[in-house]
Order: C-alpha cells, then sequence, then structure tokens
C-alpha cells in the first residue's frame, strides 16, 4: 500500500510542476527517458516530445490550470482522471488567439516499470477543445 502511495503522490507532485508551472524537468523524475506517450496522435511521443507539448500548450494557454480529479494506483500501473481550463491567448498549433475559455477533460493510463512511468495512454475528446475555440460545432447535424 505504501509503495502505491508512494506513486500517488509522486504523480501529483510532477503533474502540478509540469502542467501548472512549466516545469517540464521535473518530468524526468516520473517519466523514464525510455517513455512513450500514446493519444489521439497516429504515432507515441516521447519524453521530449511531451515536454515540448506541454511548453507548447502552455505558451497559448498562459493560465492554464490542470487538476487530477482522481487517482487510482495498482500494482504497476496508474489511472488519473484530469480536467484542465485556460484561455487561448497565444497561437496554438496555427490557430490564431480567440481569447475564449477552454476546458477540455480525459484520462491518462499509465505504466510502470520499478519507480518510473514507461508508457502512458491518454484519452480525451480532441473536439471538445476544436469547438471551445469555435473552430468545429460538436452535436450539430
Amino acid at each position: 500500500m505504501a509503495h502505491n502511495d508512494a506513486r500517488r503522490e509522486l504523480i501529483e507532485k510532477v503533474w502540478a510542476q509540469a502542467w501548472g508551472h512549466g516545469d517540464v524537468d521535473a518530468l524526468d523524475a516520473l517519466l523514464s527517458p525510455a517513455y512513450l506517450r500514446h493519444g489521439t496522435d497516429p504515432y507515441p511521443h516521447n519524453l521530449d516530445a511531451f515536454k515540448a507539448a506541454i511548453v507548447t500548450t502552455r505558451a497559448a494557454f498562459p493560465d492554464l490550470t490542470t487538476t487530477i480529479d482522481d487517482i487510482v494506483v495498482e500494482g504497476d500501473g496508474a489511472a488519473i482522471r484530469w480536467h484542465s481550463s485556460g484561455t487561448h491567448v497565444n497561437s496554438f498549433l496555427g490557430v490564431p488567439p480567440t481569447k475564449r475559455r477552454v476546458e477540455v477533460s480525459g484520462a491518462t493510463f499509465a505504466r510502470f516499470e520499478r519507480d518510473q512511468v514507461v508508457e502512458e495512454h491518454v484519452t480525451w475528446d480532441p473536439r471538445a477543445l476544436l469547438s471551445a475555440l469555435g473552430i468545429i460545432s460538436v452535436g450539430q447535424d
């Protein structure tokens, strides 16, 4: 049990440093150098690409807040339910600033090897982000 608590605490600490304060090098305490992140892109991101994505996202949404809603740690796995919000004040992936408030949510499923995460699968709906930015309409036929 104590091992699971330590992993949970490390996830919370590193998440706050990286997503909340932009200290992406804090990820080195949690993520393996061989880390792979599987998400909405057709190919996985390595640690450097993940760090760059956080920097890019925080630059576009400087008031970004990401909150962990739940963490379940069991064995070599962790499930993290989260939500993020921020205001789009700088260009993001080629989209000019819209000044819109954006809220997204998702879940991250992590796999540990020893004391570091080697792989994550992230699920969230990028259409919610595009809709919030006014780029697409969701739910209208």
